[in-house]
């Protein structure tokens, strides 16, 4: 049975990672947050489009020439999952924007840490390096919306080998990125053989986005919010690819599913905090400048209350957000796998519940496009459920938790 879990004591940053961190805040300030009005106002001039506002483009290249590119990928930034923490969590503050224009958004982040990972050198020399130029975006297609995806072996997308050709036949959703006219890639994942252990039934494959049988049908929003880069459902019809295009090895598609999204996990953690943080700061904003019977919203109790909850919710969700990055880079991703399951359960609900009870103190205003509190909760709400919803990470948390030997004898139940 599994031992209790070892206390790790948390390292300080590098004298790197304090560097970039500051640079970051910097980039925040200066240039992130005063270009979401510009973002926002490119937007509403072209309702219903996915085109790029240009100051996305105008951000990646400040952010490059200030060396914040690539921070997610140890092997690019030098940065442990720790040290990233804090400069992910500083970008959620304007999750629409800084992610990309530091190329540390998803799905780009999973994909390109897989094909780092399992790709073969022509893979990566096609596909991994424009995506860390920045030069091109990709997409993620597991999601289904014939089948219940929280099981992922659960997905029929049919992936058959018919000589050097993969021919890839059905229908996915939740395709996020893919609507985004610079997409040029999706990872699909399929069944290779239905007969074969549970686990060993899928396999991932490379698709390029213009290959013919490939069809973008419509954007999924999320709470009436279409995101620029879009949520997709794509329906392959007979698409063919060489079977070089496999990632990894046939029938590993569930482990490589793993492998993905267990990073993708906790960066969606690092930078949900972001917003938490966001939402806390304008709620205190708003409390100290409203005034309502009499006095200030900052007087009022319950008001306090709400602020004082926010806080603890935060730094306890922060604190396992952490722990789960330290343990990933001591012990690897499948020693963090609880303690990431953990993070994506709490740090959503947290934040959630900060950004609810910043709407409440600023009253109508808050459930509107005045502030970016509605659009936020709509997005940290749909976080409960992509990437696993809370129930398959809670009963996994569980599992262990019932196998797990107590450090000391409980006793027995004396009646």
């Amino acid at each position: 049975m599994p031992s209790s879990r070892t206390d790790h004591s948390l390292p300080r940053a590098s004298a790197l990672a304090d560097d970039l961190r500051a640079r970051m805040i910097d980039f925040m300030r200066d240039h992130v947050l005063p270009a979401e009005a510009t973002y926002t106002e490119h937007r509403r001039a072209h309702p219903g489009s996915h085109e790029v506002p240009p100051v996305i483009e105008e951000l990646k290249r400040t952010a490059k020439a200030a060396g914040l590119w690539n921070l997610f990928l140890p092997s690019e930034s030098g940065l442990t999952q720790l040290e990233y923490a804090s400069i992910a969590e500083l970008s959620g503050w304007s999750n629409d924007l800084a992610p990309e224009a530091i190329n540390c958004q998803a799905p780009d982040t999973g994909n390109m840490e897989l094909l780092h990972l399992l790709g073969t050198p022509e893979q990566k020399d096609r596909w991994l390096a424009p995506l860390l130029a920045g030069d091109i975006r990709s997409a993620f297609a597991m999601t289904e919306p014939a089948v219940a995806s929280s099981d992922a072996t659960n997905i029929a997308t049919r992936i058959v080998r018919d000589g050097t050709d993969y021919v890839i036949t059905g229908r996915k959703w939740w395709t996020s990125g893919a609507m985004d006219p610079r997409c040029s890639v999706l990872i699909v994942m399929g069944k290779t053989d239905p007969d074969a252990a549970k686990h060993r039934q899928q396999s991932m494959v490379i698709v390029p986005a213009d290959a013919p049988g490939v069809t973008i049908e419509r954007d999924l929003p999320v709470f009436g919010h279409h995101d620029q880069h879009g949520h997709a459902i794509v329906s392959f019809d007979g698409v063919r690819v060489p079977v070089d295009n496999v990632i990894g090895e046939e029938g590993g598609g569930f482990a490589a599913a793993q492998a993905r999204l267990g990073p993708g996990r906790i960066h969606h953690c690092m930078r949900a905090l972001g917003a938490g943080e966001r939402a806390v700061a304008l709620m205190v904003k708003r409390a100290s400048e409203r005034v309502a019977f009499g006095r200030p919203l900052a007087e009022q109790g319950v008001v306090q209350q709400q602020i004082a909850e926010s806080r603890i919710e935060l730094d306890q969700a922060r604190l396992i957000c952490l722990q789960a990055s330290h343990v990933i880079d001591t012990e690897g991703n499948k020693a963090a796998k609880d303690l990431v399951a953990m993070a994506k359960v709490a740090v959503p609900r947290a934040v959630t519940n900060v950004i609810d009870r910043a709407i409440q103190v600023h009253g109508g205003a808050g459930v509107t496009d005045v502030t970016p509190l509605a659009a936020m909760y709509g997005w940290h709400r749909a976080m409960r459920l992509f990437d696993g919803p809370d129930e398959v990470h809670v009963r996994s948390i569980a599992r262990t938790e019932l196998g797990r030997e107590p450090v000391l004898p409980v006793g027995d139940l004396t009646i």
